[in-house]
C-alpha cells in the first residue's frame, strides 16, 4: 500500500531582509519532499527583498512558489496571511536568516507520525546558530546549543524557524492572531497543546541559522523576546496550562539577575567610598564603611558564580572557548572575558526593559493583551 504523502506548504516572512532572501528561498526549493509549495510574504519591506522574492514567483513549477506583498504588520498578520494561501495538509513555518537542510521537511514528515494515542498537531525541528567573528554570536550558538541537548520528545513549543503544523489543528485554533507582539510561535502552540494536541520535537529536522551578529541586534532580540513573554505568562499562567512547563526558557533567569547584582554591588561601593570620605577609615571590621565594601564583595562574588557555574556558566565557558582567548591561562581576566561581562549586562538590561514594556502592555490592553480569539 502506498503511503499518502500530504502537501507541504513552506511558509516564510521577510521585512528588509535582502541579505538572506536568495540563501534562505534556494534552500527552501532545494527540499527532497513531494509534494512541497513556497508561499513567500513580502512585510511591508523598503529595501530590495520585495523585488528578490519576485524573482522566486512561479505558481507553475513543481514547487510552486507564490509571493504575497503586504503592508508592514508585523510578523504574526503575516504567517496568517501564508497560512490562508496555503493549500497544504501541513503548513511549515521558517524565517529568512534561516537555511533548512534539504531533508527538513521530509525529517518532519517522518515524526509527524507519532505514537499510539498522540494526536500529533505539530512537529518541531533543531535550529543550529552559526557563529560569526565575535562574542555575540558565540555566545548565542552556545545557548542554542544548550537548549535543544536537554529538549524531551514531546514538548511544549514549535519553534518558528523549524516547525509544521496541520493545517486542520491551525484552523480550529483560528491561526496566528496579527495582534501578537512577537512569539507567536509559542502562542499557538500553547492553543495547540490546551486543545489537547501533541507537539513533537525531532533532531533529525535540521536548519542553520545565519551567524547573530553584533550587540545592539542581539539585546534587542532579547528584549523583545521579555516583552513578548509577559503575555504569555499571562494570558498562560502555569495553572491553565496542559501538560508540561516551558522547556526553551534557557539561562534567561540568571541572566536577568545580572542588572540587580551589579547595581547592588556599584550601591555597596559608592555608600562605603561616601563613609570613608566623610569619616575615614577606622579599621573596625563592623563599621559602615566595612559592611558596605563587606556586602559588595558578597554581591561580586554572588555575580561571579551564576556567571561562571550552573546552566549559564556552562555556555559562558563554550561561548570562550571556541575563541583564542578562551583556550589563553589567563582568559578568566582577558579582555574578551569582561567584553563577555558586559554583554551580560546588556542582556540583562534588555530583559529587565522588556519586562516593563510587557508591563505597560498589559495595562493599555495593546499587543495581543487585550483578549483571546
Amino acid at each position: 500500500m502506498t503511503e499518502h504523502r500530504p502537501l507541504v506548504s513552506i511558509t516564510v516572512c521577510v521585512r528588509n531582509g535582502e541579505r538572506w532572501v536568495n540563501g534562505c528561498m534556494e534552500a527552501l526549493l532545494a527540499q527532497t519532499w513531494r509534494p512541497l509549495e513556497v508561499i513567500a510574504v513580502d512585510d511591508g519591506s523598503t529595501d530590495a527583498s520585495g523585488d528578490l522574492l519576485q524573482a522566486f514567483h512561479d505558481p507553475d513549477e513543481d514547487v510552486s512558489v507564490t509571493v504575497l506583498k503586504r503592508p508592514a504588520e508585523g510578523l504574526s498578520a503575516a504567517r496568517e496571511a501564508a497560512r490562508t494561501a496555503a493549500r497544504g495538509e501541513w503548513v511549515a513555518i521558517t524565517d529568512i536568516d534561516v537555511r533548512p537542510m534539504p531533508d527538513w521537511i521530509s525529517s518532519l514528515m517522518i515524526a509527524r507520525q507519532g505514537l499510539d494515542n498522540e494526536d500529533v498537531v505539530a512537529v518541531t525541528g533543531r535550529t543550529i546558530f552559526d557563529e560569526g567573528d565575535d562574542l555575540v554570536s558565540r555566545l548565542r550558538s552556545a545557548e542554542i546549543e544548550r537548549k535543544y541537548r536537554s529538549r524531551p520528545r514531546r514538548t511544549s513549543l514549535a519553534n518558528g524557524p523549524c516547525s509544521a503544523f496541520r493545517a486542520d489543528a491551525l484552523e480550529a485554533v483560528n491561526g496566528f492572531d496579527p495582534s501578537w507582539y512577537h512569539a507567536e510561535d509559542m502562542e499557538v502552540s500553547l492553543r495547540l497543546i490546551a486543545a489537547g494536541g501533541s507537539i513533537i520535537f525531532t533532531p533529525d529536522a535540521m536548519v542553520r541559522h545565519v551567524p547573530e551578529e553584533g550587540r545592539r541586534r542581539f539585546v534587542a532580540k532579547r528584549r523583545r523576546d521579555a516583552r513578548a513573554h509577559v503575555r504569555i505568562m499571562r494570558r498562560w499562567p502555569r495553572r491553565s496550562r496542559k501538560g508540561m512547563a516551558f522547556d526553551f526558557i534557557g539561562t534567561s533567569w540568571l541572566v536577568l539577575a545580572n542588572l540587580p547584582l551589579r547595581l547592588g554591588t556599584l550601591a555597596s561601593l559608592l555608600a562605603g567610598s561616601i563613609a570613608v570620605a566623610a569619616h575615614g577609615w577606622d579599621g573596625n571590621p563592623s563599621s559602615t564603611q566595612a559592611s558596605a565594601f563587606s556586602i559588595a564583595l558578597v554581591l561580586l562574588a554572588i555575580t561571579e558564580l551564576t556567571i561562571w557555574t550552573a546552566t549559564l556558566g556552562s555556555v559562558n565557558r563554550q561561548a570562550m572557548a571556541s575563541s583564542p582567548a578562551g583556550r589563553a591561562v589567563g582568559w578568566f581576566f582577558s579582555r574578551r572575558s569582561f567584553g563577555l561581562r558586559l554583554l551580560l549586562l546588556n542582556w540583562s538590561w534588555g530583559l529587565w526593559t522588556g519586562l516593563l514594556l510587557g508591563a505597560l502592555d498589559a495595562v493599555t490592553g495593546r499587543n495581543g493583551h487585550r483578549r483571546k480569539r
